[in-house]
């Protein structure tokens, strides 16, 4: 798919540090964006105008960098937030989901009672990659009986195929940009 000027406005502003954080990783640094003020609202309005009208009561923001554009996005879609951290972080009651990381394993958690049964809930993170902490987050809206309605990023490494392991768990994937093979 050929990016719009929109994205390809977004992409030139996210800074990619090679070989962070080790040898022959490409990092990609969302907070060049954020930092910039007309990105920033650029990358918020394009997500925005997605999911206007699409009766999503709840945007869960997977930590950290997740509730920089899950919060404003609630905020604009007129939705809660609901915040999904690592293990530990949340001090109420909780909902935990283990996943797999590159050398061993993590726990996502959500409070109970954040999501409830029907709610239709945009999951955001800020970059996708293998896929396996949006696939927990995602696992854990459905523990709360919530729905996903999509899975938003506002970058995707196809690279990894986490598209694919999303997809293959039947949810919907949008990311405003895509840097692959670099």
């Amino acid at each position: 798919h050929t990016e719009t000027e929109t994205q390809q406005k977004i992409r030139n502003l996210i800074r990619t540090i090679p070989n962070y954080p080790k040898d022959g990783v490409m990092f990609r640094d969302i907070t060049t964006l954020v930092s910039d003020a007309k990105g920033f609202q650029l990358s918020v309005t394009a997500l925005a105008d997605r999911y206007s009208g699409k009766k999503i009561s709840k945007v869960a923001g997977i930590e950290a960098r997740g509730f920089i554009f899950g919060a404003v996005l609630a905020e604009k879609l007129r939705a809660g937030f609901v915040p999904i951290r690592k293990k530990g972080k949340l001090p109420g009651k909780t909902l935990s989901q283990e996943y797999e990381l590159e050398y061993g394993k993590d726990t996502l958690e959500i409070h109970v009672g954040a999501v409830s049964r029907g709610d239709h809930v945009l999951l955001v993170d800020d970059l996708l990659a293998t896929g396996g902490t949006a696939t927990a987050a995602a696992n854990l809206i459905g523990k709360c009986g919530g729905s996903i309605y999509e899975c938003c990023f506002l970058v995707d490494l196809p690279d990894l195929r986490g598209r694919d392991r999303l997809e293959k768990n039947n949810y919907s994937v949008f990311a405003l940009c895509t840097f692959s093979g670099e």
